[in-house]
């Protein structure tokens, strides 16, 4: 009885967390990749003209991302948002068991409870619950890397690469993915990778050449489409220092901090070649702390390293990889860094209004890799202590 009461209570919470946040967010982003969308295949307009009426925001994705979409050109909106939200539960659930399966199945638990509370703390992450009540496609795409890296990249496969390089194509920031197979000496698989890319770049520019031309010349370009730097939801390393009174040093600070940040994570990783899962998670890791913008719910990409620092922590009896998890997990859960997002802030605003930035240094730093192998995900009797 007690175990079914811990799953129906997971579960509750979980729930009233996201309906929370759908009453807040809306499906927001939905509403503008629909908008944009309509306008592009149905109106014949411009789709990086487009604005979310009353908004500054726009279709800020390449013009890949909006051939991908283009489904939504003929449905109505409940049915996209209905198909996004299927999405989102359905690789949230493939992530837990990609990632934590093996873990999972080695707890003296029914599989029914742990996977069950393990896919409803995933649920009530922040992240993910952004995710799902903007309508995002963050989700989408680290199941895309994911399996790329684990079934493709891990493997051998000859097809390696190509998630890595459809999912840049549709959103730039899956790009530091293909710098990972570089610094691992992947280099077949960051081929395929950046053919992927460029194929599905190409196709999009000769079926769309004005609004190839219009992204790669000047909505790229323009930060104004995606928000305020210093918006309190932009968690990167670009969007702490912008909350800082560094206005005319900002930028050079900023360089000096994604060149140390790619330093450090480069090393960790050139160090552990083999180590895929440890690679999935410190280069998630590195997109969001080296993006010029990481809003909050761009911070799925924590969860692989979360996950390894639970199952490292737990199986080597090293609770310091557990707490650090169970700390990130808690504050970045909490929704907590929003009492900071207006002024007047108190003394404790830097710590508070950076919680994610701080973590995702912090994961970056004490993530263990070198710690599991890469190649058999679900037999494990071969995970490596």
């Amino acid at each position: 009885m007690k175990r079914i009461v811990t799953l129906v209570v997971s579960a509750l919470l979980a729930v009233g967390l996201i309906l929370t946040a759908c009453y807040r967010n809306r499906f927001f982003d939905s509403t503008v990749y629909y908008g944009a969308v309509q306008y592009w295949f149905r109106d014949g307009g411009m789709v990086y003209d487009w604005l979310k009426p009353g908004t500054p925001y726009g279709f800020t994705y390449p013009p890949f991302a909006g051939l991908v979409m283009a489904p939504m050109s003929v449905l109505p909106f409940p049915v996209v948002v209905l198909f996004a939200s299927i999405g989102l539960v359905l690789t949230v659930g493939l992530l837990i068991h990609w990632l934590a399966g093996p873990f999972l199945r080695g707890l003296k638990y029914p599989l029914w409870l742990s996977y069950g509370v393990a896919f409803c703390l995933a649920m009530a992450y922040e992240p993910v619950r952004e995710t799902f009540s903007f309508g995002q496609v963050n989700t989408l795409l680290l199941t895309l890397v994911t399996a790329d890296l684990l079934f493709g990249v891990a493997r051998g496969r000859w097809w390696g690469g190509i998630g890595i390089g459809l999912a840049t194509a549709i959103k730039l920031t899956p790009g530091v993915f293909i710098l990972y197979l570089l610094v691992t000496r992947r280099w077949r698989d960051a081929g395929v990778a950046i053919a992927a890319a460029t194929g599905a770049t190409v196709l999009a520019g000769a079926l769309f050449p004005d609004q190839s031309r219009e992204f790669w010349t000047s909505a790229l370009w323009d930060t104004n489409r995606v928000g305020s730097l210093n918006f309190l939801s932009n968690q990167s390393e670009r969007g702490m220092l912008a909350r800082l009174p560094f206005d005319e040093t900002e930028s050079k600070i900023w360089l000096v901090c994604v060149l140390a940040t790619l330093v450090l994570w480069g090393v960790r990783c050139w160090r552990a070649p083999d180590d895929v899962i440890g690679g999935l998670a410190l280069t998630g890791v590195l997109g969001c702390l080296i993006s010029p913008v990481t809003w909050i719910h761009h911070c799925v990409w924590l969860i692989p390293a979360l996950i390894r620092c639970v199952e490292w922590g737990w199986q080597s009896g090293n609770r310091r990889a557990v707490w650090l998890a169970v700390a990130a997990y808690v504050l970045m859960t909490s929704h907590l860094t929003w009492i900071y997002e207006n002024p007047p802030r108190p003394p404790l605003a830097m710590l508070g209004s950076n919680i994610y930035v701080l973590f995702g240094v912090a994961l970056l730093i004490w993530t263990p890799v070198g710690t599991r192998s890469s190649i058999p995900v679900h037999e494990p009797d071969k995970i490596l202590a």
